[in-house]
């Protein structure tokens, strides 16, 4: 018996030491962590972009992107959060239109045909304005019953050497959108 109380008042002697409070270190703050969203994770037409996509394709890093739904169209806009431009845009619409009437109602003056993008499309260039430097744009009649832009705007100092050149990056990049996600 005296050697369990003994053994009782070790433990005791013992764990009653543990009970102090520690000294307290202080440890530095860790540094934020960015976590990159995906572009699709905007909805609308955001849903058919990936920024990593976009990037193979045309150079172009953006980080934010924006959707917007107004009946049957649905738009996506992307962005570098410290840059207003350059901008993607991507606009896609039902419609029942077909190729005469695209080619009739649709196809821009001036515009060059592209071949193997949807049942018929186009690519162009605009001249820069008075808020922004010049601008490229691929428009097409996907197969599905939908007419599909995209658009992008270059930075003010840009030159039309500069939108001529994404307006081909754009051709590339509009064929890996598959508006049937709509």
């Amino acid at each position: 018996m005296h050697g369990r109380i003994w053994l009782a008042g070790v433990v005791v002697a013992l764990t009653a030491g543990c009970a102090a409070e520690a000294e307290r270190v202080a440890v530095p703050a860790a540094e934020p962590v960015t976590v990159e969203v995906a572009a699709a994770s905007s909805g609308g037409a955001c849903r058919l972009l990936d920024f990593a996509v976009i990037a193979k394709h045309t150079g172009g890093r953006f980080d934010v992107a924006a959707a917007s739904d107004r009946g049957d169209t649905h738009t996506c806009v992307v962005r570098a959060e410290q840059a207003v431009l350059p901008e993607l845009t991507l606009t896609v619409t039902e419609t029942s239109i077909d190729k005469s009437t695209f080619t009739l109602d649709v196809l821009p003056d001036g515009a060059k045909k592209v071949t193997k993008l949807g049942q018929i499309a186009y690519r162009r260039t605009l001249p820069k304005t008075a808020k922004a430097g010049p601008a490229a744009e691929v428009g097409w009649l996907a197969t599905d019953g939908r007419l599909a832009t995209l658009s992008w705007t270059c930075p003010h100092g840009a030159d039309n050497a500069a939108a001529e050149k994404v307006a081909g990056q754009l051709v590339t990049l509009a064929k890996t959108v598959d508006t049937r996600r709509m």
